[in-house]
């Protein structure tokens, strides 16, 4: 897994940043179907097994990261930072953030990935990855109003 605080010092600084999220992490990930039967659980009614991968099982988010790394291989620390299912789309000057966003796309594409669109911010100067307010300054800890209720 990545150091994360290698990935928020390589994230802040930069002028321009576009924060995605991996719809549904894992589950977008299919099972090897000589794998699926050691999945197996009951019901009252039936017998089932998973067809993705559950993030239930042994190793699954380091095996969704190891796939993230794959598929965006080209990209990590140029231009992207991510954390299992978190992606940090980083510029240091407005003109090529779309030029990067739209690589980013491609792989995005290519590898029949999905984003959740509820949870994506595209150029904007500081946002929250990783429990860190990034912005183009500096590093700020992110701490949830609710807590002091």
């Amino acid at each position: 897994m990545p150091n994360i605080d290698r990935l928020i010092d390589n994230t802040s600084g930069f002028k321009t940043l576009s924060f995605m999220d991996a719809y549904s992490g894992c589950k977008q990930i299919r099972m090897d179907p000589l794998d699926t039967p050691k999945t197996a659980f009951m019901t009252n009614n039936k017998n089932y097994h998973y067809e993705v991968m559950s993030f239930g099982l042994r190793n699954a988010g380091a095996t969704f990261q190891r796939s993230m790394d794959t598929m965006f291989a080209a990209q990590i620390r140029r231009n992207l930072e991510l954390y299992i299912d978190d992606l940090v789309v980083k510029t240091p000057e407005d003109a090529i953030h779309t030029t990067d966003l739209g690589e980013i796309f491609q792989q995005v594409k290519k590898f029949n990935m999905r984003l959740n669109p509820a949870k994506c911010t595209f150029g904007v100067q500081a946002g929250k990855f990783l429990g860190f307010l990034l912005t183009s300054r500096r590093i700020e800890a992110y701490v949830t109003p609710s807590l002091f209720i």
